[in-house]
């Protein structure tokens, strides 16, 4: 058995800048309350015609984790992609950055797993490797939100929290068994799949053609809901416990973490959980404040922004955890 370990850390955002004011102007909103309710001042969204796609984030952050990883994109042995709002209905994204980056025809994989999809899609590589299957596995993160949100005051309450971007993390084979990934722990609570969740389209609700015919412009179910109360408390208590899982299953405790990055949902989900922990400020990394929530690719955003800031050092205990739509959440301890 092998350990994997992640080798090359990489990012793409727009560099279209919204901040809180731009949307003032758009909805009844303001800076005072959003940043108080997420404490988001800024995110980023595409323009439209500037060629931008969550696949192609996606690529452009595999890019610079395959040249910092040293090695060749045909050194890669399968691809894994997490994505909520993949840019066709079908295929995924997975074959489209295999085809864009022009890499052999290794398999591809999509998950769907919204704001812990990089936590799963880190699961799935470790297991390719651990059991010897692949040696080399690409991890995208990657999200285009802005294209679908609904920009007006009756969306508000989730508008202002999304962003687009892309991360992505190269994991390689790592024979010392004391470092690398040491675990990863996964969860789902599917009971409360509506309270956030994004109804269409899909084949569940209607037929095609009938929503088609009817071109409803009030039909919201086109557009994200959140049960924000609700989703807090759920995500404060699982947060905690799938840490805790991680940290139990390595024999570790809070004292031992150097660097926590959380799924940057909302900062005062991070706040809590690090005060709950005991945590430094130091031991946390935020970026919400500048991205917003970028879902599937927030952990690996921020995972590369700690790494690039030289926050994360060999040796360092690092802990990933995500909790979001679905219910699902999960956590990833690593030495790095």
């Amino acid at each position: 058995m092998f350990n994997s370990k992640i080798i090359g850390l990489g990012f793409y955002v727009p560099d279209n800048v919204v901040t809180n004011a731009d949307l003032s102007k758009v909805m009844d909103t303001n800076d005072e309350w959003i940043q108080e309710r997420t404490g988001i001042k800024e995110r980023r969204h595409v323009i439209k015609g500037d060629g931008d796609t969550t696949t192609t984030m996606g690529v452009k952050a595999a890019k610079i984790a395959i040249e910092r990883a040293g090695i060749d994109k045909d050194d890669i042995d399968f691809i894994v992609f997490a994505t909520l709002s993949p840019d066709y209905y079908f295929p995924g994204p997975g074959v489209l950055v295999q085809r864009d980056l022009g890499i052999k025809t290794v398999g591809a994989l999509d998950v769907r797993n919204q704001c812990s999809g990089f936590v799963y899609a880190l699961s799935v590589a470790d297991q390719y490797i651990k059991t010897g299957m692949y040696k080399n596995v690409l991890v995208i993160g990657s999200e285009l939100h802005s294209h679908g949100l609904d920009m007006t005051t009756r969306g508000r309450g989730v508008s202002v929290i999304f962003g687009d971007g892309a991360g992505a993390a190269v994991l390689s084979r790592e024979e010392d068994a004391k470092k690398g990934i040491l675990s990863t722990h996964l969860h789902s609570e599917g009971q409360h799949a509506e309270e956030l969740s994004l109804i269409a389209p899909g084949m569940g609700k209607r037929w095609v053609n009938d929503i088609l015919a009817d071109n409803d412009p009030n039909d919201e179910s086109y557009f994200p809901y959140m049960n924000g109360q609700f989703v807090f408390k759920n995500a404060v208590v699982r947060f905690s416990e799938v840490i805790v899982e991680g940290l139990k299953a390595n024999n570790l405790e809070a004292k031992d973490i150097n660097m926590l990055v959380p799924h940057q949902a909302n900062l005062r989900i991070s706040q809590f959980i690090q005060k709950k922990f005991g945590l430094q400020d130091d031991q946390v990394f935020n970026n919400i404040m500048n991205y917003g929530n970028t879902t599937a690719a927030s952990i690996p955003i921020a995972l590369t922004e700690a790494w690039e800031q030289d926050k994360i050092k060999s040796g360092d205990l690092v802990v990933l955890a995500a909790f979001g739509s679905g219910f699902t959440w999960g956590s990833v301890i690593i030495r790095w």
